[in-house]
């Protein structure tokens, strides 16, 4: 008897819990999903009207097509054109006597710079004098030993030998002005030197270019030597500069001689400098895979300074037509989409997702979304998405 009662209980208790089960699975098919699982509403309005007053305050602007460059930002550093920057050292070793010049002077081509005492000079005019001399007095003897022969007072071979000495001397005498002509020295200085046989070893040295004095260590009494230890004086001409940058080594394949670039400073706020590249490097930098490019500016006003951080946009392909919008037209939604809203009549805008590409010059390209000739609004789209948004709620 006690059994049969003890598989009653378990047979009840059994029916209890399936029942339970069943009841627990009808409910959680029957429950609704919770907020967190519902779908978005597809019905919500995507298009806002507004009043007369509130048109007034918006800006309606044409789409049109515009022209874009594929283009990459690269960060750099002005430098001196190292091509029009000379290091000006005297060709001969010497003493500095006179310094004509200061940092920061302007000077001109051929404008005298610093004089030096040079032995080697007058080493060279102490030549020149001597063979003018022996030069003179071989002419002279040749000119006697013609007369004698007039007179039969000598033979040919007096007269021959006369004439070999006299080209030998002539010959002598050119080679010692080539020789002051390597330092400087016109015909009319030579000549004077030759009449008054007066040693001057006083060499001026003159700017090879015109431009700007951007160092000077030149002072009376120092020892100069040719292209030893730092240059007395050193001349750049600043109307154009060099920017050098490390550009990605990924970014080579777009690069090429002469492509524009865009030149932006600190200095100068919304101002751009425009150049070319010059020069691409040969190798890449194990480091930081990348590879120096040099590029051109023109400067005439020399408002760049060598050092100046700079920021320049390389052009890497060709001028393509594109959809274009002003950049204020666009409007960046809480879910990552660019949005444009689009208008017939200036009061109803309609709000449409856009594919954007490159932002230049205040414009943005438009991929897809837009046509030439439809109407956005630019000035006043964020108070529209911030309108379509209360409407929504």
């Amino acid at each position: 008897m006690t059994r049969n009662k003890f598989r009653v209980v378990v047979a009840v208790a059994g029916l209890i819990v399936v029942v339970g089960a069943a009841v627990g699975i009808s409910r959680s098919e029957a429950e609704p999903p919770g907020p967190s699982q519902s779908a978005p509403d597809q019905s919500q309005p995507q298009a806002v009207t507004v009043t007369d007053l509130q048109a007034k305050s918006l800006t309606v602007e044409s789409v049109v097509e515009g022209g874009f460059v594929d283009q990459r930002e690269v960060a750099g550093i002005i430098d001196f054109n190292q091509d029009r920057l000379v290091q000006v050292f005297s060709p001969w070793q010497g003493r500095i006597v006179d310094v004509f010049v200061k940092a920061g002077d302007d000077v001109k081509k051929g404008a005298p710079l610093f004089s030096v005492d040079s032995p080697d000079l007058v080493q060279a005019e102490s030549s020149l004098i001597s063979a003018a001399g022996v030069s003179e007095l071989n002419r002279k003897i040749l000119d006697r030993a013609r007369k004698l022969f007039e007179v039969q007072g000598n033979a040919q071979k007096d007269v021959d030998q006369a004439q070999s000495d006299e080209q030998a001397a002539e010959a002598a005498y050119k080679a010692a002005r080539d020789a002051l002509r390597i330092f400087g020295k016109s015909d009319a200085e030579m000549d004077k030197l030759v009449s008054s046989r007066k040693l001057d070893g006083h060499l001026t040295i003159a700017s090879p270019i015109a431009g700007r004095v951007t160092a000077r260590t030149a002072a009376p009494g120092l020892l100069t030597q040719p292209g030893s230890g730092t240059a007395p004086v050193t001349v750049a001409d600043l109307s154009a500069k060099w920017l050098v940058a490390n550009v990605p080594e990924y970014l080579l394949p777009r690069l090429q001689l002469g492509a524009l670039v865009e030149v932006s400073v600190l200095a100068y706020p919304g101002r751009k400098f425009e150049g070319k590249v010059s020069n691409i490097g040969a190798s890449v930098d194990p480091t930081t895979h990348t590879i120096p490019v040099r590029s051109e500016l023109n400067d005439p006003k020399h408002e760049l300074l060598p050092q100046m951080l700079a920021t320049f946009v390389i052009h890497t392909g060709e001028l393509m037509k594109s959809v274009s919008v002003p950049s204020n037209g666009l409007v960046r939604e809480g879910d990552g989409t660019t949005t444009v809203f689009v208008t017939r009549d200036g009061r109803t805008f309609e709000r449409r997702a856009v594919k954007t590409g490159l932002t230049q010059n205040g414009r943005q390209q438009i991929l897809e979304g837009l046509s030439p000739g439809e109407k956005i609004a630019t000035n006043g789209a964020l108070f529209l998405s911030n309108a379509l948004a209360l409407a929504t709620r």
